[in-house]
Parts: C-alpha cells; structure tokens; sequence
C-alpha cells in the first residue's frame, strides 16, 4: 500500500462493522491491556455513539485500514489494521484531526502501549498527566497527551 492508495473520508453508519474489525484486530495487536468488552458491545457502543463526534475512515483498495473518531477536543479512537500499520496510514489520520482542530485537542492512551507513546510524541503531542488506571474501565495506568493549540501539523 502507497499513500496513493489511501482514501480518507467520513464514515457512515455502514462502515460501524469494519471499523469495529478494525478496533478489535489493532487493540489485540497491541501491548495494552485485553479489551473488556465483546466484540457485539463494541459494534453497539460504536453505534450508538456514532453521531456524537466526528468519524474518518482510511480506505485502501475500497476497504476500511483505519479510523479516527474525535470531537473538538478530544481523540477518542485512532485505530488502524495491524495489517496496515507503518505504512503512514496512522499519521496521515492523525494529520487530519490536526488540521480540524487546530485549537488543539488530547487523547488517553496506555501507559504499557509503548509503541502508541512513541507515535503520538513523534508527531508533537506532549504527555500531560499520568494516572493509576482507576477511573478506566481496564484499570491500569494510562496518561493524558496533548496536541497543544497552536503546533504546527504535520507528520515526523
């Protein structure tokens, strides 16, 4: 895959199913704690909460690789196929809710998703507060990062 090959768009509520895939094959692959809920709870939270923020797919070959599902301030989800991942598809997302909120937004991510971290700072987000878990329905530690107002965009 070539970022040629990548379409950005906003989703529908047609794409819920893939984007559902999507969530659950990148959070298995991922070193953060497994996901509490099953993957029919995960459709229906998705669904529900659809029309509540903003919601961009990236397609490559007509097929949802990754997601973005973020409201003014907040990068709830940034999630892409394990398949997919390194080949620019995260960044260009992430890309793309800069250049819709500019006035800067945060997002929560896993203490233990090293990886994550790494993506996140290499593009300008800064670690802003670091908790024990407790108010996440995992419990474990996570931390608060920002895109501060103001950065300049673009990818690392």
């Amino acid at each position: 895959m070539t970022a040629t090959d990548l379409q950005l768009r906003p989703a529908t509520p047609a794409d819920i199913p893939a984007i559902t895939t999507v969530q659950l094959a990148a959070r298995a692959a991922a070193p953060m704690p497994p996901g509490i809920h099953a993957p029919s709870e995960v459709r229906a939270y998705l669904a529900a909460h659809f029309g509540a923020a903003e919601n961009w797919v990236a397609e490559s070959g007509g097929r949802v690789v990754g997601y973005a599902r973020f409201t003014r301030t907040w990068l709830n989800d940034l999630y892409v196929d394990p398949a997919h991942q390194g080949g620019g598809v995260g960044g260009l997302l992430l890309d793309l809710v800069k250049a819709r909120h500019p006035d800067g937004f945060s997002l929560w991510v896993f203490e233990q998703n090293v990886p994550a971290r790494a993506f996140y700072a290499a593009r300008g987000l800064v670690e802003r507060e670091h908790t024990d878990g407790s108010q996440n329905e995992e419990r474990a530690p996570d931390l608060r990062m920002e895109w501060p107002a103001g950065s300049v965009g673009g990818s690392a």
